[in-house]
């Protein structure tokens, strides 16, 4: 049985017609960009996160990088960031003008130790950005322990885990987060997008003005600013799948939970292991081996498709070559550049194809 990676057709199948009427309904209006669709997501999104304000822009990139510049940030400053995350939360924090440091995660959780971050905080520090890696959430309690003691602001980086909770509280509930809508996420549009969510009303109409050009009003513009804003079509969509999200949450933590069980005792597999105060939402099922390629590759020649996330570690990439961080500074990372493997995962994946995953990878690891 051939199981992809990723099958993006399924949602659209699952609502095509909902979508569709969504489409039409915009491309009858000929409103198209900052409009009541735009409007309308932007509150349900807010709402459903459990926040006052959201502030919709054209990437999750841009949604970490311009509530960075609202925050204040800029050349001279720091941002503590994961040594192990994907290569977008560097790049936000080089592009507002300060640099990153970064600190190792939690090896069973693969996302920042709290327990690390004070030894990294210096009088640059500004900001630290947390980011729930695979949909598993850090512990932001934890965080906000240390963001007190040292007058630091918080900024998640939330681009792949909307809906998960810690200590019982939805991510994006409380101080500033930054969502993904890109296709693949757990709520994802039909291209590029993304979302500041924040209980911060001023920060909120500074990031309303930074994403418009710097523009309140037509033609006169405050400041030097992006051009980055979600359009009517994305957010009719997404204001679609919203409605969907939490039942396609619960299908993956099955999914999960499948894996979890089928998967003991194959290999030396390492599976994952949320911690206890932790309702991930299983953005990625990342697993971990020494012998990844030759997994990879007997798992390709059975049918199953996955992915490394990520194969290489930030701070080893050329564009952070030259900025003091040689082989073996941060080991963590590294280790889990070598190691780590995604399996097929999405509320999409039926019994079937989730035991054939199962069934493949016990035979790769025989």
């Amino acid at each position: 049985m051939s199981v992809p990676f990723l099958d993006l057709r399924a949602p659209y199948g699952e609502l095509r017609a909902e979508i569709d009427a969504a489409l039409q309904r915009v491309l009858s209006s000929g409103w198209y960009l900052m409009g009541p669709e735009l409007e309308a997501f932007e509150a349900e999104f807010a709402a459903w996160c459990g926040n006052a304000h959201c502030v919709a822009v054209g990437s999750g990139c841009d949604a970490l990088e311009l509530s960075l510049r609202a925050m204040g940030v800029g050349p001279g400053d720091e941002v503590i960031v994961p040594s192990h995350t994907f290569f977008a939360s560097w790049v936000a924090v080089s592009r507002s003008g300060a640099r990153p440091v970064p600190v190792e995660p939690d090896e069973r959780t693969c996302t920042l130790d709290p327990a690390r971050i004070e030894a990294a905080v210096t009088p640059r520090t500004k900001v630290i950005m947390p980011v729930h890696l695979y949909g598993h959430p850090v512990d932001l309690r934890a965080v906000e322990d240390v963001a007190a003691r040292h007058g630091l602001r918080i900024l998640q980086d939330a681009a792949q885990a909307h809906g998960a909770r810690e200590h019982g509280r939805r991510i994006g509930s409380r101080s500033t987060s930054a969502f993904s809508f890109y296709p693949g996420k757990n709520l994802g549009a039909l291209g590029d997008g993304g979302a500041v969510v924040t209980d911060d009303a001023e920060l909120a109409a500074r990031l309303r003005l930074l994403r418009n050009v710097g523009s309140r009003e037509k033609y006169v513009h405050e400041v030097v600013a992006a051009n980055s804003r979600l359009d009517e079509m994305q957010a009719a969509v997404l204001r679609v799948k919203l409605a969907r999200l939490d039942e396609w949450n619960e299908r993956r933590r099955a999914v999960a939970a499948r894996y979890l069980d089928g998967l003991k005792g194959a290999g030396d597999l390492v599976l994952p292991v949320p911690a206890p105060w932790a309702e991930p939402v299983w953005h990625l099922f990342v697993v971990r081996t020494a012998r990844r390629r030759e997994l990879q590759e007997r798992l390709a020649a059975a049918g199953i498709g996955t992915l490394v996330h990520y194969p290489v570690a930030v701070h080893r990439s050329p564009a952070y070559a030259g900025q003091g961080y040689p082989p073996g500074s941060l080991p963590l990372a590294e280790r889990l550049a070598d190691e780590v493997l995604s399996l097929p995962m999405g509320p999409h994946l039926d019994d079937d194809a989730v035991d054939a995953v199962v069934a493949a990878t016990h035979e790769a690891c025989a």
